[in-house]
């Protein structure tokens, strides 16, 4: 069983490519819990993300992919996964990230992740804040795949080159 992380700063891409390697593959593909629980936090309580929510999001996402898991053979493509949850930690709680965070996610359970590059257009929405800083982001989210010797490959491009590109190294893998 091979699990492949799509990995990097917002608005970069992953989902939309997640959904395309499922379809290709025809396997399952699991959503940034974070996303929902974030978007749900928002129409309830118009509230944005907090400390206290790091660790029920990673947990969250956790049981995605372990019920996700239960039922592939071969594959299981990932639109994110905790080492996305601890960077984005943190960058906005300068340098403040759960231990349970930084235990799963340094857990190295991923046959390859996919590093998508900033050079799409960025898109607005009720949880993206960072529009002008995708290139420091970028680097912050390569740095720690390279500090954890994490196997990865950047994916740049449009949407049809990226797809192709992802489909070459999951090939080989």
């Amino acid at each position: 069983m091979k699990k492949i992380v799509l990995y990097g700063p917002e608005s970069t891409g992953k989902t939309t490519l997640a959904k395309q390697l499922a379809a290709h593959y025809n396997t399952l593909w699991v959503p940034e819990f974070m996303r929902h629980y974030l978007e749900e936090k928002w129409k309830t309580k118009k509230e944005m993300v907090s400390k206290k929510d790091l660790v029920p999001i990673a947990k969250g996402q956790l049981e995605l992919e372990k019920e996700s898991l239960k039922k592939v053979e071969k594959l299981l493509i990932c639109d994110t996964n905790l080492l996305e949850l601890k960077v984005y930690s943190e960058y906005y709680y300068n340098g403040f990230c759960p231990e349970f965070i930084q235990k799963e996610a340094l857990k190295n359970n991923t046959a390859m992740y996919l590093l998508t590059y900033i050079d799409i257009p960025w898109e607005a929405d009720i949880l993206r804040d960072q529009p002008n800083n995708r290139e420091e982001m970028f680097h912050i989210f390569e740095a720690e795949l390279k500090k954890n010797s994490f196997p990865y490959q950047i994916l740049e491009g449009n949407k049809e080159e990226r797809l192709q590109k992802a489909i070459e190294i999951i090939n080989g893998l």
